[in-house]
C-alpha cells in the first residue's frame, strides 16, 4: 500500500474533485518547469525548433500523470517533475518525428505547422533527437529527494518505454502494417500496447517509484496505465474519423488515406467507444485499494474516453 499523508492538492471529500482546475493549475507548473529546462541558446536554429514544439501546448497528460502518482505516494510535485518534463521531450520527440514525411506525413500538429514544416526535415530530425537524450539528462542531473536506486529504476524504465521494446517498436509495425487489410487484432493491440501506452504506463508508475510506493501498489497502477493507455488509442481512432482539423489541431482521417487498419476498422464505432468504456472501468477498478487518494487518476482515465481532441 502506499503512504496516507494528506496533501494540500488533494480533494478533501470523495466527489469534490475539480479535474478542469487540477489539469489547469498541473499544466501551468509543467509549462513553467519545461520552459526554465530549456532555455534558448547557440545554436539557435536548433534549440528554436526544440522549443516550438515543446512548448506548443498541449494537454500534458503525461507529465500530469507522473506528478499525480507520486503525490499519491507521498511525494511532492518537485521532486517528480524533472521526470514530469522530461516525458513531454520523450512525447515531443515522438511527435516532431511522426509527422515527418517519411511517417505520417503531417503538416499540422497542436494547431499549427508541424516542426519540419517550419524548420524543415533535418532540423526536425535533429530536434527530436536532442529533445530525447536531453530528456535522460534532465532527469539524472536534476531530481532531487529521490534515491539513487529509485532514480535509476527510472531512468530504465524510460529506455525501455522509448526503445525497441516500446514506442519505436510499435512504430515500426505501425508502419510495417500500413496498407495491410489483414493485420490482425492481436497485432494492432501490440502496435498500441508499444507504441502508445507504454510511454503512459511509465508516466504512470515513474511518479510512484520516485515516492518510494511499494510493489503492490506500483503493479495496480501499471495496470491502470495499461487500460488507459489502451483506451486512450481507441479514442485517438475514433477522433481521427468523426472529429474536425480546428477541433483536433491536426489532420483528420490520415488513417483512411494511409490506410491503416485502426479499432474503428475491426469493430465499428459503437463497439469501439464500448470497448474503450470497458478499459476505463477496469483502469479505475485497478484504484480502489488507494481509496479517497485515486480522484485525480479516476478523473483522467474519465477525461480519456470524453475527450474531444
Amino acid at each position: 500500500m502506499v503512504p496516507t499523508n494528506s496533501l494540500d492538492s488533494r480533494p478533501a471529500a470523495a466527489g469534490s474533485f475539480n479535474l478542469e482546475a487540477y489539469l489547469a493549475d498541473r499544466r501551468l507548473q509543467v509549462e513553467a518547469a519545461l520552459d526554465q529546462a530549456l532555455a534558448l541558446r547557440y545554436p539557435e536554429t536548433l534549440y528554436e525548433s526544440m522549443r516550438y514544439s515543446l512548448l506548443a501546448g498541449g494537454k500534458r497528460l503525461r507529465p500530469i500523470l507522473c506528478l499525480a502518482t507520486c503525490e499519491l505516494a507521498g511525494g511532492s510535485l518537485a521532486m517528480a517533475m524533472p521526470t514530469a518534463c522530461a516525458l513531454e521531450m520523450i512525447h515531443t520527440m515522438s511527435l516532431i518525428h511522426d509527422d515527418l514525411p517519411s511517417m505520417d506525413n503531417d503538416d499540422y500538429r497542436r494547431g499549427r505547422l508541424t516542426n519540419h514544416k517550419v524548420y524543415g526535415d533535418d532540423v526536425a530530425i535533429l530536434a527530436g533527437d536532442a529533445l530525447l537524450t536531453y530528456a535522460f539528462e534532465h532527469v539524472a542531473t536534476q531530481t532531487r529527494g529521490a534515491s539513487p536506486e529509485r532514480l535509476l529504476r527510472v531512468v530504465a524504465g524510460l529506455g525501455k518505454a522509448v526503445g525497441g521494446e516500446g514506442l519505436v517498436g510499435g512504430q515500426v509495425v505501425d508502419l510495417a502494417s500500413e496498407g495491410n487489410p489483414d493485420v490482425t487484432l492481436e497485432t494492432l493491440n501490440y502496435i498500441h500496447n508499444h507504441k502508445t501506452a507504454a510511454l503512459l504506463e511509465i508516466s504512470v508508475t515513474s511518479g510512484a517509484i520516485l515516492a518510494g510506493a511499494d510493489e503492490e501498489a506500483i503493479e495496480s497502477l501499471r495496470q491502470y496505465a495499461q487500460r488507459i493507455g489502451l483506451a486512450f488509442q481507441i479514442v485517438d481512432d475514433i477522433l481521427d474519423i468523426t472529429s474536425t482539423p480546428e477541433t483536433l489541431g491536426k489532420s483528420v482521417g490520415k488513417d483512411i488515406t494511409a490506410q491503416k487498419v485502426t479499432y474503428p476498422s475491426l469493430w465499428g464505432l459503437e463497439e469501439s467507444r464500448c470497448q474503450a468504456n470497458q478499459l476505463i472501468e477496469a483502469a479505475k477498478e485497478s484504484l480502489a485499494e488507494f481509496g479517497e487518494l485515486n480522484q485525480p487518476l479516476l478523473a483522467i482515465a474519465d477525461y480519456i474516453v470524453a475527450r474531444t481532441y
